[in-house]
Protein backbone atom coordinates (compact mmCIF):
# COMPACT_ATOMS: atom_id res chain seq x y z
CA UNK A 1 0.00 0.00 0.00
CA UNK A 2 1.26 3.27 -0.94
CA UNK A 3 2.03 5.70 1.67
CA UNK A 4 -0.17 9.34 2.79
CA UNK A 5 1.19 12.50 3.82
CA UNK A 6 -1.04 13.40 7.11
CA UNK A 7 -0.75 16.92 8.46
CA UNK A 8 -1.37 16.72 12.02
CA UNK A 9 -0.96 19.13 15.10
CA UNK A 10 -0.04 17.93 18.52
CA UNK A 11 0.85 20.87 21.22
CA UNK A 12 0.10 23.59 18.45
CA UNK A 13 3.11 22.22 16.49
CA UNK A 14 2.24 20.47 13.28
CA UNK A 15 4.15 17.66 11.77
CA UNK A 16 3.59 15.90 8.15
CA UNK A 17 3.26 11.97 8.86
CA UNK A 18 3.69 9.15 6.11
CA UNK A 19 1.98 6.06 6.63
CA UNK A 20 -0.06 3.44 4.83
CA UNK A 21 -2.92 3.68 7.84
CA UNK A 22 -5.96 5.42 6.88
CA UNK A 23 -5.29 9.35 6.87
CA UNK A 24 -8.33 9.53 8.94
CA UNK A 25 -6.79 7.42 12.17
CA UNK A 26 -3.60 8.69 12.03
CA UNK A 27 -4.91 12.14 12.58
CA UNK A 28 -7.19 10.55 15.80
CA UNK A 29 -4.12 8.45 16.86
CA UNK A 30 -2.07 12.48 16.33
CA UNK A 31 -5.01 13.96 18.77
CA UNK A 32 -5.06 11.04 21.27
CA UNK A 33 -1.18 11.94 21.31
CA UNK A 34 -1.73 15.91 21.72
CA UNK A 35 -4.84 15.25 24.20
CA UNK A 36 -2.22 13.12 26.45
CA UNK A 37 0.61 16.01 26.33
CA UNK A 38 -1.88 18.33 27.16
CA UNK A 39 -2.91 16.22 30.31
CA UNK A 40 0.67 16.16 31.59
CA UNK A 41 1.00 20.10 30.79
CA UNK A 42 -1.98 20.34 32.39
CA UNK A 43 -1.29 18.36 35.72
CA UNK A 44 1.55 20.49 36.90
CA UNK A 45 4.41 22.93 36.34
CA UNK A 46 6.32 21.30 33.45
CA UNK A 47 8.70 23.99 31.50
CA UNK A 48 10.54 21.24 28.89
CA UNK A 49 7.99 20.22 26.29
CA UNK A 50 10.02 16.98 25.41
CA UNK A 51 9.74 16.13 29.31
CA UNK A 52 5.92 16.06 29.53
CA UNK A 53 5.93 14.16 25.53
CA UNK A 54 8.22 11.69 27.48
CA UNK A 55 5.67 11.46 30.64
CA UNK A 56 2.03 11.67 28.19
CA UNK A 57 3.92 8.19 26.02
CA UNK A 58 4.83 6.86 29.77
CA UNK A 59 0.79 6.86 30.33
CA UNK A 60 -0.17 5.88 26.99
CA UNK A 61 2.14 2.91 27.59
CA UNK A 62 1.07 1.87 31.35
CA UNK A 63 -2.61 1.88 28.87
CA UNK A 64 -1.11 -0.29 26.62
CA UNK A 65 -0.12 -2.52 28.89
CA UNK A 66 -3.29 -2.51 31.10
CA UNK A 67 -5.18 -3.28 28.02
CA UNK A 68 -3.17 -6.03 26.89
CA UNK A 69 -3.60 -7.74 30.75
CA UNK A 70 -7.39 -7.43 30.21
CA UNK A 71 -6.88 -8.53 26.83
CA UNK A 72 -4.87 -11.48 27.78
CA UNK A 73 -7.37 -12.15 30.90
CA UNK A 74 -10.40 -12.38 28.58
CA UNK A 75 -8.59 -15.20 26.52
CA UNK A 76 -7.89 -16.98 28.95
CA UNK A 77 -11.69 -16.78 31.08
CA UNK A 78 -13.02 -17.38 26.83
CA UNK A 79 -11.14 -20.53 26.74
CA UNK A 80 -11.71 -22.01 30.35
CA UNK A 81 -15.83 -21.28 29.48
CA UNK A 82 -15.31 -23.31 26.19
CA UNK A 83 -13.61 -25.98 27.98
CA UNK A 84 -17.10 -25.86 30.75
CA UNK A 85 -19.37 -25.70 27.51
CA UNK A 86 -17.48 -28.27 25.83
CA UNK A 87 -18.07 -30.98 28.62
CA UNK A 88 -22.05 -30.16 27.97
CA UNK A 89 -22.19 -31.38 25.03
CA UNK A 90 -22.55 -34.94 23.96
CA UNK A 91 -19.54 -37.34 23.85
CA UNK A 92 -19.67 -37.07 20.05
CA UNK A 93 -20.07 -33.71 19.61
CA UNK A 94 -17.01 -32.72 22.30
CA UNK A 95 -13.97 -33.79 19.81
CA UNK A 96 -15.26 -31.34 17.33
CA UNK A 97 -15.89 -28.65 19.64
CA UNK A 98 -12.65 -28.70 21.34
CA UNK A 99 -10.66 -28.63 17.74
Amino acid sequence: MKKQAVRVTIVDEEFTVRSELDPEYTREVAAYVDGAIRRVLASGPIVESHKAAILAALAITDELFKSRAQQEEMAQRLKQLAGELARLLPPQKRQSAVS
